[in-house]
């Protein structure tokens, strides 16, 4: 599959119905989960490999994931909505993908490869903390999408876990309006993804 056919697929997942500001819970967009997932899948990180979403939500990266060529998909969430949405997402894809509502602290499965958007802290500070820990306690490899600015605190957390930020991309992030406290229309935002090996 092409990148732009992946970025067309992946049009079709479902946004939030009534997201949650405390989770933090804002859409991957379409076309960012589509390069991540396709930059994965070209370092020979995705195809055939066991692939975890950790705070899936509606289920981005796990149908990335599975149209990319996945093994095996487990996508986990804490909010049994965003997880409703993720199990009518997979069954009109087709997708066998696997999902678990569990809070991130309680998961105890190992994977090749995690993909992620957790939290950025912006609600709750450091709670992208507990996801970068999980990840790289789970899997090997990890591609994780943050605010651009804590890219220095993500490099040092990776390396205080004896890991390393092997590769990192800028993208620019438009946020609609979603909850009562934004005040704009959309705001952007520069993120980071970035690749914990």
């Amino acid at each position: 599959m092409r990148k732009k056919d992946l970025a067309i697929a992946l049009e079709k997942v479902p946004p939030f119905e009534d997201p949650d500001p405390a989770l933090e819970q804002y859409p991957t967009p379409a076309n960012l989960a589509a390069d991540i997932v396709f930059e994965a899948y070209a370092a020979g990180d995705i195809a055939g490999l066991k692939v975890m979403d950790l705070g899936c939500g509606t289920g981005m990266f796990a149908i990335a994931a599975w149209l990319m060529g996945a093994g095996a998909v487990t996508g986990y969430d804490v909010s049994s909505k965003a997880l409703q949405t993720a199990a009518t997402c997979a069954a009109a894809f087709g997708a066998p993908i696997e999902l678990k509502q569990a809070d991130i602290r309680d998961i105890h499965e190992g994977a090749d490869t995690v993909l992620m958007n957790p939290p950025f802290g912006s609600q709750n500070r450091n709670a992208d903390r507990p996801f970068l820990a999980k990840a790289m306690e789970c899997a090997e490899c990890v591609y994780s999408l943050h605010m651009a600015d804590t890219l220095p605190f993500v490099k040092r957390f990776a390396a205080e876990h004896g890991r390393q930020v092997t590769a990192h991309k800028i993208y620019k992030y438009d946020i609609p309006h979603t909850f009562s406290f934004h005040t704009k229309a959309k705001q952007m935002v520069e993120i980071v993804a970035v690749l914990i090996r």
